[in-house]
């Protein structure tokens, strides 16, 4: 029987902002319980700007002692992205969401505010060294995909397991009809790429509709876009909504279409399989290619607005292929369970 019996598990959080990462940590201290831990989310406000106030980010997680609390001795805890791993534990298992991936592989793209100036390379410099230390002092360092994996190797020098855990919204969604339009779900942030999506539209015929789950600050942008491109008309942007509705605006879509830039693992991927939907995505997407494969359980495409628009207008106009597509990625997709996930982090602690 393990001797785990008290979980911590650290969570980063942006005051308003719930996304993949929220509703990950969630389910985790959720299925910890279930599996009979006792576990509770840590969770201290995050800040990323300005670039300088990373630094005092990571130093306020590194003031923190969990090795116990109330006199009683935590027994666990788990890490899971920048910077909740420079928390201090003699038993600290890392399943690494993301680092702050400014610094690394997005660095010098417009989707960083480091550029090569020689205070953002000094400031760069000294961030990866102390996430490479602080990172290293885990017992066992897992990941959320291969991608992240990759890149804790190509950075830190440090290998991590890829751990694949199923969406929160697992047990909820359902198949239903073809509708007549493409699904967006995520933040509206620059990354995301929602943008490449209101583009592809204005290359559909004039039936296809768009729906846009999801808030962020690139809204107004992405708004005005939709105008400029003259598909406003026929692009739905439903904010932030709760579960219940993303469940049904899953069952009803044509197709969910989710073409992020190098992303690390997608839940959406997955929440569209178990709606028993195809995925569009693109051939720089990242994570989401470590499930869809093209012709199989989805389509993947060049990332421009003709090759996407391409794709969503074909698979939007054959429902047999759209059905056929979605039920080979709830296949793909039904295996993951969190049994695994919870054995493996606390079976890390004991090795």
């Amino acid at each position: 029987m393990s001797s785990v019996r008290t979980v911590l598990v650290c969570e980063a959080q942006v005051p308003f902002v719930y996304g993949g990462a929220e509703r990950l940590v969630r389910a985790l201290v959720k299925q910890l319980r279930c599996h009979g831990y006792r576990a509770k989310k840590v969770s201290i406000p995050f800040k990323s700007y300005p670039k300088e106030e990373l630094p005092a980010q990571a130093a306020l997680w590194r003031l923190l002692d969990l090795s116990s609390t109330n006199h009683e001795p935590v027994d666990l805890v788990i890490a899971t992205k920048f910077p909740t791993y420079f928390v201090r534990h003699p038993c600290k298992v890392t399943w690494l969401l993301h680092q702050y991936r400014a610094i690394y592989d997005l660095c010098g793209t417009s989707f960083s505010e480091f550029g090569h100036s020689e205070a953002d390379v000094n400031l760069r410099q000294w961030l990866i060294e102390r996430d490479t230390a602080a990172l290293a002092e885990s017992k066992r360092i897992f990941s959320i995909a291969r991608n992240t994996s990759a890149r804790l190797a190509r950075y830190n020098g440090l290998q991590a397991e890829p751990l694949y855990h199923p969406p929160s919204l697992h047990d909820d969604l359902v198949p239903g009809p073809f509708g007549d339009y493409v699904l967006s779900v995520g933040r509206l942030e620059s990354n995301k790429r929602v943008g490449l999506v209101v583009r592809a539209l204005a290359c559909t015929p004039p039936s296809l509709r768009l729906i846009v789950a999801g808030r962020g600050w690139e809204r107004q942008g992405l708004e005005q876009l939709a105008f400029e491109t003259n598909v406003a008309d026929r692009v739905t942007f439903a904010g932030e909504v709760d579960d219940r509705r993303l469940v049904e605006l899953y069952a009803n879509a044509a197709a969910v279409v989710f073409p992020p830039f190098d992303e690390d693992y997608g839940y959406i991927t997955l929440e569209a399989f178990l709606a028993r939907k195809p995925v569009v995505t693109t051939t720089d997407a990242g994570g989401p290619l470590e499930f869809v494969e093209d012709g199989v359980n989805g389509l993947v495409v060049e990332p421009t607005p003709e090759s996407l628009g391409a794709a969503m207008t074909r698979v939007a106009a054959d429902r047999s292929l759209a059905r056929a597509l979605g039920d080979a990625g709830y296949e793909r997709a039904r295996t993951i369970s969190w049994d695994g996930v919870v054995e493996r982090l606390v079976n890390a602690a004991e090795a």
